[in-house]
């Protein structure tokens, strides 16, 4: 297969498309999208988020160490797109956007109501690195709507229909391939 060599750069895809909440310590409350965020460990859950330091929630997350990392839908689609290229600096985007903010367990960021999972999250660490700041946190409390539920208490997110950012579009989440392990499961022989 014949390949082109690119200069070097950001090419991981797809990549959740998520909606970043957070607050100052003066009440304000933001809302951004991110993409470049990702785990980074299972025990402790540890999460990440890399945020230029020019947009308008670097300094409120750099104040209160706190940040939700709330999971999109494709029906948030034109919201996550919105709250990633206006300033809310300039505008509530949460009203902009009819995204209700409601607190869970953290003091200053917020939750999105609409969201299907909401991820509570407590700075740990600030990396420096170039173009982005990395803010890797301690994850202190997941919220996943009810609505996913199925009857045994297993969440399906995959019916929230979850949105991902593949180099610089918006797509939903293709067709269902196997489950973890799959490849090394040992199939059953049917009977004669």
């Amino acid at each position: 297969m014949a390949k082109q060599q690119w200069k070097p750069g950001n090419m991981l895809y797809p990549l959740p498309a998520v909606m970043v909440t957070c607050g100052d310590k003066s009440g304000r409350k933001n809302v951004m999208t991110a993409a470049w965020t990702g785990t980074i460990c299972s025990d402790p859950a540890m999460v990440y988020v890399s945020i230029q330091k020019k947009r308008f929630s670097h300094h409120m997350i750099c104040e209160t160490g706190e940040y939700v990392i709330n999971l999109t839908t494709q029906s948030l689609a034109r919201a996550t797109d919105y709250v990633g290229v206006r300033s809310g600096e300039k505008e509530d985007k949460f009203k902009a956007m009819n995204l209700t903010p409601v607190m869970g367990t953290l003091e200053y960021a917020p939750m999105l109501d609409e969201s299907p999972v909401c991820i509570e999250c407590k700075v740990e660490s600030i990396q420096e690195l170039g173009s982005h700041d990395m803010f890797i946190a301690r994850v202190v409390a997941v919220h996943a709507d009810e609505a996913y539920m199925n009857k045994s208490g297993k969440f399906e997110l995959e019916k929230a229909k979850p949105l991902v950012y593949s180099h610089g579009q918006y797509y939903g989440i293709g067709n269902h391939i196997g489950k973890f392990g799959y490849s090394v499961q040992k199939v059953p022989i049917p009977e004669s």
